[in-house]
């Protein structure tokens, strides 16, 4: 059976090419028939797929937002299905979210930048989404970590997420040592910080 990925669709294209733009120019800085043409379609045929771009924004960040929600318990459910340990599920989300974090760097720009730009709805969603993500990293970082207290382990994980979505502040893509190189690195430094705050190397008996 082949394991190949399915071609992007027109919206998802879109989406791409919305992100790097904005990210790179600002969403005001880039115009409707700036993103048409990089995916080869008229401006005005865009609006086949979004009223505009206040829509294209509202779904990049909810739309990863939500991504990162269904896959972090994708992987909790899998490694609990598995008999994984905590060390193991926790590894496991840390590797999710080093995937996002180098994959789709445009993405951190535009949640840093131009989250204030969506309506009040689509921001309160992004904000609940991000809230439960947070939460399922802390059920299982207090799980790996039992001498965190909650408010201990939330505050970790936070610090994890902000050295993990630094990645845009690393320099251009072939700066970096490498994608593995880079994963590699960024997840000793996700599973020090959390030893560091535990009082235990990242690397050590994380239960004890």
């Amino acid at each position: 059976m082949s394991t190949q990925a399915a071609a992007p669709t027109r919206r998802e294209q879109i989406l791409k090419e919305a992100a790097r733009l904005f990210a790179e120019r600002g969403f005001h800085g880039v115009g409707v028939d700036e993103i048409g043409a990089a995916v080869g379609i008229s401006g005005p045929g865009l609006y086949r797929h979004f009223p505009g771009k206040e829509a294209m924004l509202a779904e990049l960040l909810v739309g990863i937002s939500g991504r990162l929600l269904t896959g972090g318990k994708r992987r909790a459910a899998e490694g609990e299905g598995a008999g994984l340990a905590p060390a193991e599920v926790l590894d496991s989300l840390i590797e999710g979210h080093i995937d996002f974090a180098i994959d789709d760097r445009p993405l951190i720009i535009l949640h840093d930048r131009e989250l204030d730009r969506l309506r009040d709805t689509d921001r309160k969603l992004v904000r609940s989404l991000q809230r439960q993500y947070v939460e399922l990293w802390v059920e299982v970082v207090r799980e790996v970590y039992p001498r965190l207290a909650e408010a201990e382990a939330r505050a970790c994980v936070h610090a994890v997420f902000g050295l993990l979505n630094s990645t845009p502040h690393l320099g251009r893509p072939g700066a970096l040592p490498g994608r593995a190189a880079t994963a590699a690195l960024l997840h000793r430094l996700a599973l020090g910080a959390f030893g560091g705050a535990h009082g235990v190397d990242g690397g050590a008996n994380r239960a004890s």
